[in-house]
C-alpha cells in the first residue's frame, strides 16, 4: 500500500506538472497517470489501492463545497439570487433529460440506466469552477453584477441537486421504488440542509473564536464535522431527509458571514488539504477505468456528451432571462459551466463498484467527458474572462 501511495504521488504530480506546462488541466494530467500506472495497464499499483477510492470520494467533495461556502458573499449573493437559483438546477435539467433521451437511443440501454448515466454527467465540476471563480473575485472581474459569485453558487447547489436524482435512479436500479416522494424530498433535503448548516456555522464561528488554535487544526476540526454531517444524515434518512453537503457548504457560508478573517484562514488550509484529495481522486478515477470499455463508447460516448452539453447550455441562457446581463456575460457563464470533473470522478466509479450491468459504461463516458469537458470548460473560462467580463474594483481580500 505504502508503494502504491508513493507511486501515484511521483508519477501524479510528473503529469500533472505536464499537463499544466502544455495549457490543459492538471487533473488531465492526474487521470492520465492513473490510467498508465494502472493494473489494466503498466501495473505500477495493485488492486487493493482502488479500496480507497469511496471514501476519498466522499472528502474530495466534502473539501471542494466547503471552499465553496468559505469563497461566498451572501450580501453579493443576495443582488443575484434569483437567477443563482435557477442556475443551481434548471442547467442541469436540460442536460439530464437531453442525456436520458438520446443515452437510451445511442448506447439501447433503459430508462433507468440512462437516468444513471445522466446524473452521473450533468453536475458541473466545483474543482474547475471554484478556484476560477475565487480568481475573478480576487481581480474584480464580473463584480459590479456578481457574476462570479452567482456561478459559484449555483454550480455548488447543482453537484447536490444532481447527486440527490443520482441516488434516486439507483436506488430504483437496486431494487428500490422511486415515488412521488423521492422528488419531494429534494426540497426539503435543500431546506433541511441549509438550516444544519447555519446551525453548525453559528456554533463553530464561536467554537474557533474562543479557542485559540492553529489554521490547520481549525480545518482539521471542521472538515470532521463535516463528516459527522454525512454520518447524522444515513443516521436519519428514513425520517428525513437532509442534504449534508448543502449543510457543510451552507456552514462555510455562515463562517464567512461571521468572522471573514477565520473564512480566509480555514479557505487557506483547504486549499492546502485540497491539493492532496485532488491528486489522489483522479489519479485512483484514472485506475479504475478498463481502456477497452472507453475504446468501445468511443464516438458514441463524445456525441452523447456534446448533446448533453448543448442542452445544458440552454438551461443556462434560460436561467439568465430577465436578468441584467449582456451577451457577452451570458456567453461567458455558458462556458464557465461546460466544465465536468469532480463530481464525476466522486460518483462515476459507484454503478461498476456495485455490480451493475451498466457500470463499466457509465465510468467510461464519466472519463471521456472530464477528459473533453475539464480542459474545454477550463480553457474557455481562462482566456475570455478578460474579453467578456468587465472589471470593476477590486477589494482585498
Amino acid at each position: 500500500m505504502l508503494t502504491d501511495i508513493a507511486v501515484i504521488f511521483i508519477l501524479g504530480i510528473i503529469f500533472a506538472r505536464f499537463s499544466e506546462n502544455i495549457g490543459l488541466a492538471p487533473i488531465i494530467g492526474m487521470l492520465i497517470a492513473g490510467i498508465l500506472i494502472s493494473p489494466n495497464q503498466l501495473g505500477l499499483v495493485s488492486e487493493s489501492i482502488v479500496n480507497l477510492s469511496a471514501d476519498l470520494r466522499q472528502i474530495a467533495l466534502v473539501t471542494i463545497l466547503t471552499r465553496a461556502g468559505l469563497s461566498l458573499n451572501i450580501d453579493k449573493l443576495k443582488k443575484v439570487g434569483r437567477p443563482a437559483i435557477f442556475l443551481s438546477f434548471l442547467p442541469a435539467t436540460f442536460e439530464m433529460l437531453g442525456l436520458i433521451i438520446f443515452g437510451r437511443m445511442i448506447f439501447k440501454i433503459n430508462t433507468i440506466d440512462a437516468g444513471i448515466l445522466a446524473a452521473v454527467l450533468a453536475a458541473v465540476s466545483p474543482a474547475i469552477v471554484v478556484p476560477r471563480m475565487i480568481k475573478l473575485m480576487d481581480e474584480g472581474y464580473g463584480k459590479d453584477k456578481s457574476i462570479p459569485e452567482m456561478i459559484l453558487a449555483g454550480a455548488s447547489v447543482d453537484d447536490v441537486f444532481v447527486i440527490v436524482f443520482f441516488s434516486s435512479f439507483l436506488a430504483l436500479k437496486t431494487g428500490g421504488q422511486l415515488s412521488a416522494m423521492s422528488f419531494i424530498n429534494i426540497p426539503i433535503s435543500i431546506a433541511t440542509g441549509i438550516l444544519l448548516g447555519i446551525v453548525v456555522g453559528q456554533i463553530s464561528t464561536s467554537l474557533f473564536r474562543k479557542f485559540n488554535l492553529a489554521s490547520i487544526y481549525k480545518a482539521m476540526i471542521f472538515i470532521s464535522i463535516s463528516f459527522l454531517m454525512l454520518k447524522l444524515q444515513s443516521m436519519v434518512e428514513d425520517y428525513i431527509a437532509i442534504a449534508a453537503l448543502i449543510s457543510i457548504m451552507t456552514s462555510g457560508v455562515i463562517i464567512n458571514r461571521k468572522d471573514e478573517t477565520l473564512a480566509k484562514e480555514l479557505l487557506s488550509s483547504y486549499d492546502r488539504l485540497w491539493k492532496v484529495f485532488e491528486l489522489f481522486l483522479f489519479v485512483l478515477v484514472g485506475i479504475s477505468v478498463d481502456m477497452s470499455y472507453v475504446k468501445e463508447a468511443g464516438i458514441l460516448a463524445v456525441l452523447l456528451i456534446l448533446i448533453g452539453l448543448i442542452f445544458r447550455m440552454v438551461g443556462v441562457n434560460i436561467s439568465l432571462l430577465g436578468t441584467n446581463l449582456n451577451k457577452d456575460e451570458r456567453l461567458f457563464t455558458s462556458f464557465a459551466y461546460l466544465p465536468k470533473a469532480t463530481v464525476q470522478a466522486a460518483i462515476g466509479p459507484v454503478a461498476l463498484s456495485m455490480g451493475l450491468s451498466s457500470g463499466n459504461l457509465i465510468l467510461s463516458v464519466s472519463v471521456i467527458a472530464i477528459l473533453i469537458t475539464a480542459p474545454l470548460g477550463a480553457i474557455l473560462t481562462d482566456k475570455t474572462y478578460k474579453k467578456l467580463l468587465k472589471k470593476g474594483t477590486v477589494e482585498k481580500r
